[in-house]
């Protein structure tokens, strides 16, 4: 073999396998953000570790830790998958859903909490906020009362998740918003102005899009950042949540 060939060999032995990356995270103060997929996130403070809609099988978690706390917003299979959560989930794991949810987790201990319920678990505090689409034509996709948004607080920062919604009154109400994410895709949720419009109002001091893939593909991030970049105070994070 020649000295060339063997170079190539040594450099094939030594490469890294990459296909199974996880996306870049990101971090906020005391709170590292880290994408899985669409909607499935992993929020870990301190030796607090936070799932968010665990889907995609336990392999999409490999070199996380294991959750303390499983956050489930919606029944359908992007965010619920029963499968995923027994496979992640550890002794002692809390899991926090609204009774949609619970229903089809039989057995699981789940901790069921209604829009306006709140809960504190661990030294968490989760708060149940509404989720649902608002124009008629996308009323099937989300009913009122049927999924959660939260807001949780974590390592001094509160956090607001989204889960599948409108640019609803009670998101634009919210107020001391340390961390956001926000859903952005048509036909279920919402276009990336009105998401952008209501962001401006609530003004958390970090955002996230996540959950911006729909039908006509993915939403226009640079778009989205364009207009919250209106306000200079907050701070738009953008992940790859779809790296395959």
């Amino acid at each position: 073999m020649n000295r060339c060939a063997v170079l190539l060999a040594l450099m094939l032995v030594a490469a890294p396998v990459l296909t199974q990356a996880m996306p870049a995270s990101s971090i906020v103060g005391s709170l590292t953000v880290q994408p899985v997929s669409h909607a499935t996130l992993a929020l870990t403070s301190g030796e607090t570790t936070i799932f968010v809609d665990p889907v995609g099988g336990g392999e999409a978690f490999a070199g996380l830790p294991g959750p303390d706390l499983i956050l489930i917003t919606d029944i359908h299979g992007d965010h619920l998958d029963p499968e995923t959560v027994a496979a992640v989930a550890r002794e002692g794991t809390a899991i926090v859903a609204p009774r949609s949810v619970a229903e089809r987790l039989e057995g699981k201990g789940v901790k069921v909490l209604a829009n306006g319920e709140s809960i504190e678990v661990g030294g968490v505090s989760v708060e149940a906020v509404p989720m649902y689409n608002l124009t008629e034509e996308r009323a099937q996709y989300h009913a009122k009362g049927r999924g959660n948004g939260y807001v949780v607080t974590v390592g001094g920062l509160r956090v607001y998740i989204s889960g599948d919604t409108e640019d609803i009154p009670e998101m634009r109400a919210l107020e001391g918003i340390d961390v956001a994410f926000v859903c952005m895709n048509l036909p279920y949720t919402m276009e990336v102005e009105k998401a952008a419009d209501a962001v401006l109002e609530f003004k958390p001091r970090v955002v996230f899009p996540y959950h911006y893939r729909g039908q006509g593909g993915m939403s226009d991030l640079e778009k989205f950042r364009q207009i919250v970049s209106r306000d200079p105070e907050i701070d738009v994070r953008l992940l790859d949540w779809y790296p395959d």
